[in-house]
């Protein structure tokens, strides 16, 4: 079920009888027609697997699950919203920005070290975010939060993207990631600064930067 845009900080669904969604706690705005929320402690999709992953990462607060006949408005914090369509890849994207995605699609954890080798964990010392990142798979959409608005840069084979980390929103397609340092630019931009890394992502895909670093 695709999401409609009502302005950059708000998206409307349409709810219909025998499908369902997921949604942050907290995501809905307002609905019309017979529409339901239940918490969801399974972790949607991807079953006890997935909340394991979300709960090491922190993020145990469950997703809701909302079923019926009507039409629901997301929103969270005031933050901006993109819409992303997926047509069988697989997205990744962390846990706490996803506002609502639909229900076919199937929810996985993954390490991120399994991908650039310590780049989850240097990504948790300099962003404050997790070792894990979720992962949606199959045909639909999915609404996911951002500071400052949301570019989306296209990866194409021989063309990589290097992007600061705690820039980085998600990204999908054939890609892989590996984090380098750049330590001649520490005494220029600070000790600690998320600068002082990059974010190398190739393949053929597309990543999605967010204006600030600000995490939520």
């Amino acid at each position: 079920m695709p999401f409609r845009e009502i302005n950059s900080k708000m998206v409307e669904a349409t709810v219909i009888p025998g499908q369902r969604m997921f949604s942050q706690r907290g995501a809905m705005l307002a609905y019309r027609g017979d529409v339901t929320f239940t918490p969801n402690t399974a972790g949607g999709q991807g079953g006890l697997m997935s909340m394991i992953g979300r709960r090491v990462a922190g993020e145990a607060t469950p997703l809701m699950t909302v079923e019926g006949s009507g039409t629901v408005m997301f929103g969270h914090g005031g933050h901006h919203i993109q819409v992303i369509a997926l047509t069988g890849d697989t997205l990744y994207v962390e846990a706490d920005r996803l506002l609502a995605f639909d229900g076919t699609l199937e929810q996985g954890t993954m390490f991120m070290g399994s991908q650039g080798g310590v780049m989850g964990m240097v990504r948790g010392q300099v962003s404050g975010q997790g070792l894990f990142t979720t992962t949606l798979k199959g045909h639909g959409s999915v609404a996911v939060m951002a500071h400052g608005g949301v570019v989306e840069l296209p990866i194409a084979p021989g063309r990589p993207v290097h992007v600061d980390p705690q820039a980085y929103v998600a990204h999908h397609g054939d890609v892989r990631n590996k984090l380098s340092t750049a330590l001649g630019w520490r005494d220029m931009v600070g000790r600690g600064s998320g600068e002082a890394f990059q974010l190398e992502l190739s393949g053929s895909g597309a990543v999605y930067v967010q204006a600030s670093e600000e995490k939520l």
